[in-house]
C-alpha cells in the first residue's frame, strides 16, 4: 500500500495560503495607488465639488429649490489659458465680500475629519464654507452695466442670457453699473438672478481666488452633462483642456492595474 509523503499533502495548503497572502497585499497595493491617484488629481487636476447654494438654478441642480449636482472642475486649464467670458468657475471667497452661503459643522474627531476628507476627494462630502460657484460675466476692462432692454451689458452690447432664472417672475432686473472691472479680477453673476448674491453686492472677484472651471455635471447620472460656454459669449470658451486631462487622470491607472496583472501572471 503506497503512502502518500505528508511533504506533497502539504504543499497545496501552503501555496493556497501564499496565493491568498499574495492577493492581500495585492489589494493594498492597489488601494493605496488609488487614494494616491485621487491626492494627485484633486491637488493638481480635476476635484469634484458640491456646493448646495441655488445660485446657478436652474444650470445646476435643475429646479427651483434643488441642490443636489456635484461637478467637476478643471484645475490646471488657467494655467495655460485666460478665463473667458461665459465660463463656469469656482473659487474660494476667503479675503473677499463672499460671505458663507451655508453653514457646515466641523468634525467632532480624527476619524469623522478623515472620513471628510475622502469624501470631498470625490465630491460627496460637505460643502466648503468658502467655496462658491457662478458664471463669468466680465473680465479685466470690461464694463459692465444693467440694463438696457433689460439685459445685462459688456462694453455695450447686450447678453441674450437663456440661462438666466428668475424665482419669482414679476422680477426686475436689478440696475446696476456701468462698473469697470479692475485689472486681474473677475465680474461674476449667478445664473438665478433673483437668488445670487454675486459681484452686484460684493464686488469683483480676484482671478487668483479662482479654483478652477466647473465643466460638468457628473451626479446625480440622471444630469450628468457638459457645462459649455453659451452661444452668448464670442469668442466661446476657448481651448478644452478638460477632455485631455480626463483621458490621463483614466489612462494612469488603467495602466497601473494592467502592469501589476501581468506581472502576476507572468
Amino acid at each position: 500500500m503506497d503512502v502518500m509523503d505528508p511533504a506533497l499533502i502539504a504543499q497545496p495548503e501552503e501555496d493556497e495560503e501564499h496565493t491568498k497572502r499574495s492577493y492581500t497585499k495585492e489589494m493594498w497595493f492597489l488601494l493605496l495607488v488609488a487614494l494616491g491617484l485621487a491626492l494627485l488629481l484633486k491637488s493638481f487636476l480635476i476635484q469634484a465639488f458640491f456646493i448646495p447654494s441655488g445660485s446657478m438654478e436652474k444650470t445646476l441642480h435643475g429646479c427651483s429649490g434643488c441642490s443636489g449636482d456635484r461637478v467637476l472642475v478643471n484645475k490646471v486649464v488657467y494655467k495655460f489659458r485666460d478665463i473667458h467670458r461665459g465660463e463656469i468657475v469656482v473659487f474660494n471667497g476667503k479675503g473677499t465680500n463672499f460671505t458663507s452661503e451655508t453653514t457646515v459643522d466641523p468634525p467632532k474627531n480624527l476619524v469623522q475629519k478623515v472620513l471628510r476628507e475622502v469624501q470631498s476627494w470625490i465630491g460627496f462630502g460637505a460643502p466648503g464654507d468658502k467655496d462658491f460657484i457662478k458664471r463669468v460675466i466680465g473680465v479685466e476692462g470690461d464694463v459692465v452695466a444693467c440694463c438696457t432692454d433689460g439685459h445685462v451689458t459688456v462694453n455695450g452690447e447686450e447678453l441674450i442670457e437663456p440661462y438666466v432664472y428668475y424665482s419669482d417672475t414679476s422680477t426686475k432686473p436689478m440696475e446696476f453699473g456701468p462698473t469697470t472691472v479692475p485689472d486681474g479680477e473677475l465680474y461674476l453673476m449667478g445664473d438665478h438672478r433673483d437668488g445670487s448674491s454675486d459681484s452686484r453686492f460684493n464686488g469683483t472677484v480676484p482671478e487668483k481666488a479662482v479654483v478652477g472651471r466647473a465643466f460638468a455635471i457628473f451626479f446625480p447620472v440622471s444630469r450628468a452633462t457638459v457645462l459649455g460656454v453659451p452661444s452668448t459669449f464670442d469668442p466661446p470658451g476657448g481651448p478644452q483642456a478638460a477632455p485631455h486631462v480626463l483621458g490621463f487622470a483614466l489612462a494612469v491607472p488603467i495602466t497601473v492595474v494592467r502592469r501589476r496583472l501581468r506581472v502576476r501572471t507572468d
